[in-house]
C-alpha cells in the first residue's frame, strides 16, 4: 500500500528522480482525477496535441491500469504495451508508438488485464524513469486511472507536477479533496483545472474554496492550489471523441480548444 511505504523508501524515489532529472529534459505531468467519467484521458490526448503544435515532442502514458482507452482517442491498435517491456518481452522503443499526429507518441495501456505484482516493487515508478531516461521526449504526460487506488498514487508520488481535472459535480469534488488531503503531506502544490464548466470564474471560485476548506481542515500550510483554467462544455468534444478524433485539431478555432490553449500557457508556467 501506497500509505505502508517507509520513509526511507520514499525518499529513495525522491532522490533517484531528481538524480534522473538531471540527465534529462523530458518534463513529467502527471493528470489525474480521483472520480471517473470526467473527461482526464480526453483531456490529456488533446493537450498532447496541443503541447506537439507548440514545437514539443510529447509522450503519452496510458497509466489507467486494466482500463486503458487512450489508443481509441489516438485511433490506433498498438502491437505492444506498457506490460511487454514489464514482462521483459520488448524493450521501451518497441513498446512507444508513434500517432498519426507529428511529435505525439504513446506507450500504451492494455484494457482487461489484471496486473497482479507487487505494488510495492515500484514497477510502475521505474518504468517511467526508464522513459524520461531516454532523453527523446520533451514531454511526458501520464494519465492515470480513475481514483485513488495503489496505482494511481505509485505514479503521483514520483511526480512534482500534478494536475487534477474535475467538473463541479459534488462527488468530484469531494474526490479532489481527497487527492489534495493526500497530497499535502509530501507536495508542494496541486494544480486543478475544470472541465464541462460554463466559464473561468466558476471554477475559479470553486477551487479557492477548496483551498480555504483544506485551512480549516490544518491541511500542510506550504501546500497550493493552483487554478489554470476550464474548458467548456461542447457537442463537439464528445462528436470528435466518438468519431475517435481529437477536437483541437479538428476544431481548431474554437472556444474549447482555446480554453485549453489558456490551460497549456498556464501549465507551462508552472512545471519544474
Amino acid at each position: 500500500m501506497f500509505d505502508a511505504i517507509s520513509s526511507q523508501a520514499s525518499k529513495l524515489i525522491s532522490l533517484t528522480n531528481r538524480v534522473k532529472k538531471n540527465y534529462s529534459k523530458t518534463k513529467l505531468i502527471t493528470i489525474t482525477s480521483g472520480k471517473g467519467g470526467v473527461g482526464k484521458s480526453t483531456f490529456t490526448a488533446n493537450m498532447a496535441f496541443l503541447l506537439s503544435r507548440r514545437g514539443f515532442k510529447v509522450a503519452v502514458l496510458d497509466a489507467d491500469i486494466g482500463l486503458a482507452n487512450m489508443q481509441v482517442l489516438f485511433d490506433l491498435k498498438p502491437q505492444n504495451t506498457l506490460f511487454e517491456y514489464i514482462d521483459g518481452i520488448k524493450t521501451l522503443d518497441e513498446i512507444i508508438t508513434k500517432t498519426i499526429y507529428e511529435n505525439v507518441y504513446l506507450i500504451a495501456g492494455k484494457s482487461g488485464y489484471q496486473y497482479t505484482t507487487n505494488t510495492n516493487s515500484f514497477i510502475f515508478s521505474r518504468v517511467v524513469k526508464d522513459i524520461i531516461s531516454l532523453n527523446q521526449f520533451d514531454i511526458l504526460l501520464i494519465d492515470t486511472g480513475a481514483g485513488l487506488n495503489d496505482y494511481v498514487r505509485e505514479f503521483l508520488s514520483i511526480s512534482d507536477n500534478i494536475l487534477a481535472v474535475t467538473t463541479t459535480d459534488p462527488s468530484a469534488l469531494t474526490d479532489v479533496y481527497s487527492l489534495m488531503k493526500m497530497l499535502s503531506f509530501n507536495k508542494n502544490k496541486l494544480m486543478v483545472c475544470f472541465n464541462h464548466t460554463r466559464n473561468y470564474q466558476i471554477g475559479e471560485t470553486i477551487a479557492n474554496s477548496l483551498m480555504n476548506l483544506g485551512k480549516k481542515n490544518s491541511l500542510n500550510e506550504d501546500f497550493m492550489v493552483e487554478y489554470i483554467g476550464n474548458v467548456s462544455s461542447s457537442a463537439n468534444i464528445s462528436t470528435t471523441g466518438r468519431l475517435r478524433k481529437l477536437f483541437a485539431n479538428e476544431f481548431s478555432s474554437d472556444e474549447t480548444t482555446k480554453q485549453l490553449q489558456m490551460i497549456i500557457d498556464k501549465l507551462l508556467k508552472n512545471i519544474h
